[in-house]
């Protein structure tokens, strides 16, 4: 039996998530629901920051998927029950005590023997539905090409882009090709978002804002772009599109700090993108990093 940790936050519980769905097999969703205690950096197994462990009772599980520096002690604690553990990101203290760490490039991990590197992070979007995602777009599709794709966020840690910043990607972005795919996120804000539109009411363009009704067509925007403008506050965004053949331009929403932009130099270095106002890079090949941890997990024998 597998289980998945399920952290509160979206993102962090996305990467366990997408793991185990890669994997294909049957899995157990265990949502945690921290106490006052998950802050403290355990250097040892606990279920101590948990505030309700009532799903933590046998039979335990072969394998626990997690993310997130709070479940590390949990997932520690079922080592201690004979599963094998894998894990997301840093987990603070106690890294060895994991059959296997995935951690990104932009961390910038010491080697260990139980460390898989990834650019970017793991995330639930696969082949599958990235190519089915067009299907029900045609609009989108009927745009003239090239299509560029903006993938729009905001400062990490505050809510609202500065709009005249907003408006001067958009424009950026536009100048690259015919015309362009737009997706706003909860941190762009709708000053930012009301700046871009009015940026390009002369180009040919769909802008879908935060919360917009209807279907979201994030997943038809990234498989039709030709060219993909994400901004560099989101490392989920940044993996996702990995998955497409399209060069990457990073753009800066302003707010970031150094270990978000890492990731942007880490995907430069890695010659997976450029930064915006930059040469456009060549078309490359996709980046499925998800698949390459459930192969790896696969290859140990574990599921």
């Amino acid at each position: 039996m597998i289980w998945v940790l399920e952290d509160p936050r979206a993102g962090t519980a996305a990467q366990a998530l997408g793991i185990a769905e890669r994997l294909g097999l049957p899995f157990r969703r265990v949502p945690l629901r921290f106490g006052p205690l998950a802050g403290i950096p355990w250097p040892w197994p606990t279920l101590a920051g948990l505030a309700d462990r009532s799903a933590f009772t046998p039979p335990w599980p072969s394998l626990v998927i997690s993310a997130g520096r709070r479940s590390a002690p949990v997932a520690r604690w079922l080592r201690g029950r004979g599963a094998k553990t894998v894990h997301c990101m840093r987990p603070g203290l106690g890294a060895a005590g994991f059959d296997l760490l995935v951690i990104g490039a932009h961390d910038r991990p010491a080697p260990a023997s139980n460390l898989l590197v990834i650019q970017g992070a793991a995330h639930r979007l696969t082949p599958e539905a990235l190519a089915r995602a067009p299907d029900g777009f045609p609009k989108l599709a009927a745009l003239p090409r090239p299509i560029v794709t903006l993938l729009l966020g905001g400062p990490v840690r505050a809510e609202g882009m500065e709009p005249a910043l907003a408006a001067r990607i958009a424009t950026q972005a536009a100048g690259l090709g015919a015309s362009l795919l737009v997706t706003a996120s909860r941190r762009t804000g709708a000053a930012a978002t009301e700046a871009v539109a009015d940026a390009l009411k002369n180009v040919p363009h769909v802008l879908y804002p935060w919360g917009g009704h209807g279907a979201n067509p994030y997943g038809a925007m990234l498989a039709l772009a030709d060219i993909l403008v994400v901004t560099g506050d989101s490392i989920s965004m940044l993996s996702e599109a990995l998955m497409t053949t399209a060069p990457i331009l990073v753009a800066d929403p302003g707010g970031l700090g150094p270990r978000h932009q890492s990731v942007t130099e880490s995907l430069v270095a890695a010659g997976l993108a450029a930064r915006l106002g930059e040469a456009v890079p060549p078309p490359r090949a996709t980046r499925d990093e998800t698949a390459r941890i459930a192969a790896e997990i696969r290859a140990r024998g574990w599921a």
